[in-house]
This record gives C-alpha cells, structure tokens and sequence, in this order.
C-alpha cells in the first residue's frame, strides 16, 4: 500500500495523543483540587465527566464510522479534542474544565472506535496483531512520560508558588489538535471497510445481547475493570499526599508515571502467560495480586504505599483484554455489537472515582479507596464463572522458546 509507512506512524502518533492527553487527569487532581479549593466529590467530577463521555459515544461512533467512513470520524473526533481543550485554556473555571474534559472525553472515545479498524487496514490482517502491540507500547509508554512530563513543568523555579500553571497544558493541546486536523485533511487514508465482528447491528441486536445475562455480567466486569484503574490513577496522588505528605507535582506524579509504566510491562508478561495457562488462571492471580498491593498500598506505611500503587498497575495489566475476550468468546455472533456494548462498560471509569470522592467527603479517603476490593472482588468472579465457547491457545514453555514443535490448538466448550 502506498503511503503504509506514513499512515502506520500517523496511527502510534494517534494513539500517543490520546494517552497522554487521558492520562494527565490523574496528577493533575490534586493540584485542582488545591486551585479551585474543591472538595472530593467535586473533584471526582472531572474523571466522571471524561469518562461518562466513552460510556455514552462509544456506540455512536461506531455508526458514525459505518455511515461516514475513517476521515470524517477522525476530523469529528480532533475537532471536539480542539473545542474541549480551548474551553479549559480559554476560561479555567471548574464548570468549563468538567465541560471540557466531557468535550474531550467524546472525541477520545471516537478515535479508539475508529483507529483499530484503520490499522488493520493499514497494516494487513495478517500483520495487525504485530501493530496492535505496537500500539499499546505506544499507548502505554505515553502513560508512563504523561505525568513525568506533568513532574518536570511543576518543578520550574517558582511554578509551585503559581495557580492554574497546568493550563499551558491545554493550550499545548489546542496547538495539537489543530495541526491534527489539518493533517487528517490532507492525509491519503485508505478506504476501511469494517469487518462482521466490528460493525454494530440495529438495535435488536443489542436488546437481544443485553438479555443474556452473561453479556450484562461481562459489562459489568468492564465497569469494574476501568472503575478500579481509574480510581487508583486518579487519587493515588491525592492519598500520598494527604496520609504521607508526598509532594503531588514530585512523588505524587512519579507514582502516576509508574502505575502507567508498569501496566506497560505487565502487559508484555501476561502475553506470555497466556501462551502458557488459561486467561482465568491468570486473570485469578493477577487479581489477588492486585488485590494485596491495593491493601499494602492503602493500609502500609508511606514507603510501602509508595510502591505498591504503582505495581497494583502491574497485576491490572491483563484484565480489560482477559474480560473483554472471555466476553467476545462466549458468545457466538454479533461481535461487533458486543464488542460496542463492553466498550459502554469504560463509563466505570466516570461512576467509580466519582463514587470514591463522594464517600471520601464523608469516611476519608482511605476508607472510601476500599470500594476497590468490591470491584476487584468482581473481577475476580469472573474467572470462577466465565465460561467461554472457545479457550485460548496455550503450549509448553519448550515450544514457546522454540525447543518443541508440539503446539496446542484452542479448546472447544463441550457442555
């Protein structure tokens, strides 16, 4: 394909962009908070407002991706990541940031609808797992500098001593957005034409879906998923600095970057797990894995919280891919509509951290970051009762490291 390799560093570029622009939300809390002398609940707003923006556009989108093809999409989405960060530069007030942030939130949640489609038609089916992980190296590797970049500017002489410094951020971003949409226009796109299993179906479809009760459990585990990584994101700057007064813009931040980098690394681990064991077996022991580094995290002393909210990041890695497949193989058809009904499911990030900052006004906001062990508890189950038509593909470390020809094939379910 001509112009592939353009294309292909547009689309990582992409998938930068809407890492750090995401992921900036979490060390950035408790200096608006400190800004706009907010309360907890209030602040819990601002993830709620970003958040509940994918729960509600994800479906959408998919039917704007069908009816007006990849360009129109992309220049939609750029063009209100624009409107939303020139609303924050333009008046940051609380009102206009959480309105901004929503704004923000819809053109996010339209890119990640549409780049994946986009990519494989770029990259050739039989190459799209390769970029797929590319793509969230990529992804994950903008978590991770997001906050040390957030770090490096709240360090400069006399930028602590400031309100609303963060700003230069969203100002940034307008810049970003402009040159993005000015590049999308002119950019030579290839013609996607969606698969089955990504286009969405009418609206039976998904009345159907949403009576088994399995699809409803599976979103509810997504729910849970990007409910837990949010909440520990989004506060674990707040908690250090509150319970162990760590400087937000210094160890605060570099918490941050590290539960993003982290869950990079875990990422890589739990591909190579699941060559090896069932996705329930792993999703179990990440899980309570997680689970003890949230409680040494909440409940130890400060160097120890330090370290265990970013490997918590760590045991996260696997589940949202693990949930979301067991989901996809569990049911025989209309993926793509499934697919949609799960991606509802990241409005748990917007319902979680919301819920946290609500409850910490009233207990603390030790004990209100306890809401995690339920939503981790949930996720848990999911490994007891998950029961998919066809397993993962696993093999031997030996033929994994390339010492035994024997490979296995995926499993059918025979109940």
């Amino acid at each position: 394909m001509k112009h592939r390799s353009l294309i292909i560093a547009y689309i990582l570029l992409v998938w930068f962009v809407i890492s750090f622009v995401t992921n900036l939300i979490g060390p950035l809390m408790p200096i608006i908070i400190h800004d706009f002398h907010l309360s907890l609940g209030m602040a819990g707003f601002l993830p709620f407002s970003f958040f509940l923006a994918y729960g509600l556009i994800s479906i959408p989108a998919g039917s704007l991706v069908e009816a007006c093809g990849t360009r129109v999409t992309l220049l939609a989405a750029f063009t209100l990541n624009l409107l939303g960060s020139a609303a924050i530069a333009l008046k940051p007030e609380y009102g206009f940031v959480i309105g901004g942030l929503f704004v923000i939130g819809l053109g996010m949640a339209m890119l990640q609808v549409v780049i994946n489609p986009l990519m494989r038609t770029t990259g050739g089916e039989p190459h799209f797992a390769f970029f797929s992980v590319m793509g969230q190296l990529v992804f994950g590797f903008a978590s991770f500098i997001s906050p040390l970049v957030f770090e490096r500017m709240m360090q400069r002489p006399g930028a602590a001593a400031q309100t609303l410094v963060w700003v230069a951020f969203y100002w940034v971003f307008v810049a970003m957005f402009i040159a993005l949409v000015l590049g999308t226009s002119k950019l030579p796109l290839p013609q996607v034409e969606l698969k089955e299993d990504e286009k969405g179906g009418g609206l039976q479809t998904y009345l159907d879906l949403l009576k088994q009760r399995d699809v409803c459990l599976f979103f509810l585990g997504i729910v849970a998923y990007v409910g837990t990584e949010q909440t520990l994101a989004n506060w674990m700057s707040e908690f250090l600095s509150t319970y162990h007064r760590f400087s937000p813009t210094e160890e605060g931040a570099g918490a941050v970057g590290q539960f993003w980098g982290l869950m990079s690394v875990g990422c890589l681990v739990g591909l190579v797990l699941l060559k090896l064991f069932d996705a329930r077996a792993v999703l179990a022991g990440f899980t309570v894995l997680a689970i003890a580094c949230v409680a040494l995290a909440l409940f130890g002393p400060a160097g120890v919280s330090l370290m265990a909210f970013p490997m918590a990041g760590f045991f996260l890695s696997v589940m949202f891919s693990v949930v979301f497949s067991l989901g996809l193989n569990s049911v025989p058809q209309n993926h793509g509509a499934l697919s949609g009904i799960l991606c509802t499911g990241i409005l748990g990030g917007a319902v979680v951290p919301l819920l946290v900052g609500t409850l910490g006004d009233q207990v603390g906001l030790r004990m209100a970051m306890t809401v995690v062990f339920a939503t981790l508890g949930f996720i848990l189950s999911v490994s007891v009762w998950a029961r998919p038509l066809i397993h993962n593909e696993t093999t031997t470390l030996k033929a994994l490291l390339g010492l035994d020809k024997t490979r296995s094939v995926p499993r059918q379910r025979t109940e």
